[in-house]
């Protein structure tokens, strides 16, 4: 199991080089213009514009430019802003916990939304309770998550005037600090997150669940007379959460994809927004180092969906 954890672990270091190199090149050869034509607009001459890109180092070779990012990374010195003239490690302080909050509540919901319900529909199918469950994870899956979080803004606010607190103006209250005004301003964001993952979730959980409840040892285990609650949670359970611990590995990606456009319909300032904004902007230095944090956070959650399955199946062994 070690080696096989020191595998993957090295395999990280392919895996980031081969993120970073893809956005670089994106920017650099697929999109036209750069942080200079925002800066500058159309108040600038072609002459001020080059004296901006070398200040800026962007009229040197691709490969220089990439080059000395990549060992400045290394070295944990991810660059400074070109719109905000801030170092990158500073903007990270601020935003890299509310982006991790937002995602750690929206992946508790989903699990919380989405594993229960789906149990409940397998060991009661046809029922008003399966119906129900089946009609919301359809119901979820269906509408954007943009449009249902403008949807609790507006509803809170013209209904219950209600609005989460400190809105739009990117402050964001810490739990030590204020628990209450904390999760009033992040459970309806991560809530809007989560939903859509937590009805794939539950889907998954209940045909899961279904298939597993027909195999012969389930059927032994009731004839020796056990209680539903043994069967479905000693018998059952576990072997059914192997496909769904694969799905929530890879629901990560959505929830990271996701927190982009929660945080800027919420108005948080996390990293998901403050990567929007760099991406319009054309901010190549902030876009590679987000890029590839959330690549590693991302690769490190499927590391441990692949060592949560020795922990479900005793059968299953890393060499």
């Amino acid at each position: 199991m070690r080696q096989y954890i020191v595998r993957r672990l090295l395999l990280i270091i392919p895996i980031m080089l081969g993120v970073s190199f893809l956005t670089f090149a994106t920017f650099h050869f697929l999109i036209a213009g750069n942080v200079v034509d925002i800066l500058c607009g159309l108040t600038c001459d072609a002459e001020t514009k080059l004296a901006i890109e070398h200040e800026y180092g962007l009229d040197r070779p691709w490969y220089e430019q990439y080059s000395d990012w990549l060992l400045d990374a290394a070295q944990g010195d991810f660059g400074t802003s070109y719109l905000t003239k801030l170092p990158l490690t500073t903007e990270l302080e601020r935003r890299l916990p509310v982006t991790l909050e937002l995602m750690v509540l929206a992946l508790v919901l989903s699990l919380v939304l989405g594993i229960p319900p789906g149990i409940l529909s397998a060991i009661r199918p046809a029922t008003p309770l399966d119906w129900l469950a089946r009609f919301s994870s359809v119901l979820w899956l269906s509408i954007p998550s943009f449009y249902l979080g403008i949807l609790v803004i507006l509803f809170g606010a013209n209904w219950f005037g209600w609005s989460p607190p400190n809105f739009a103006t990117g402050k964001a209250v810490g739990f030590f600090d204020d628990p209450l005004t904390n999760l009033e301003t992040f459970f309806f964001p991560s809530l809007v997150l989560a939903l859509g993952t937590s009805a794939v979730i539950m889907r998954l959980t209940r045909s899961s669940m279904l298939e597993v409840m027909r195999n012969d040892y389930i059927r032994t285990a009731w004839s020796k007379g056990l209680r539903e609650r043994s069967v479905v949670g000693r018998h059952a359970l576990k072997n059914a959460m192997i496909p769904v611990l694969t799905i929530i590995g890879l629901q990560v990606g959505g929830l990271i994809g996701g927190s982009v456009i929660i945080e800027t319909v919420f108005g948080l300032n996390g990293m998901g927004s403050y990567l929007l904004v760099s991406i319009i902007g054309r901010d190549i230095l902030v876009v590679q180092s987000l890029v590839l944090m959330f690549a590693v956070i991302y690769v490190v959650i499927n590391l441990l969906v692949d060592l949560g399955y020795a922990w479900l199946d005793p059968r299953i062994h890393y060499a």
